[in-house]
């Protein structure tokens, strides 16, 4: 397991995910967003019209349930504010971030 940071243009949230994610984290997270929130019919819900309505949140239950069932992510701290990534506090700056 390591850390990513992930936000939905809100507070930076620190995550626990497998290696392989973090070491892939856009791929992963590009790959919720633009594939499966839009084509799987477990993803309904996020549905909105033509839009999906989603968080960081629901990634790490995507993962959780659909990707890495056997390997819990969780979230460990809120870093507030950040400014989108760009005001990370210092012992974080090099930890793989995404915004959704």
């Amino acid at each position: 397991m390591k850390e990513v940071i992930l936000s939905a243009d809100g507070d930076s949230i620190l995550y626990l995910v497998p290696v392989l994610v973090a070491e892939n984290l856009e791929e992963y997270c590009l790959r919720f967003c633009s594939d499966w929130l839009w084509n799987s019919p477990d993803a309904e819900r996020y549905r909105v019209g033509n839009s999906v309505c989603y968080t960081e949140k629901d990634f790490i239950e995507y993962l959780n349930t659909y990707v890495f069932p056997d390997c819990e992510s969780k979230m460990i701290k809120n870093l507030g504010w950040t400014d989108l990534g760009q005001n990370l506090p210092k012992e974080y700056m090099k930890h793989p971030y995404f915004n959704f």
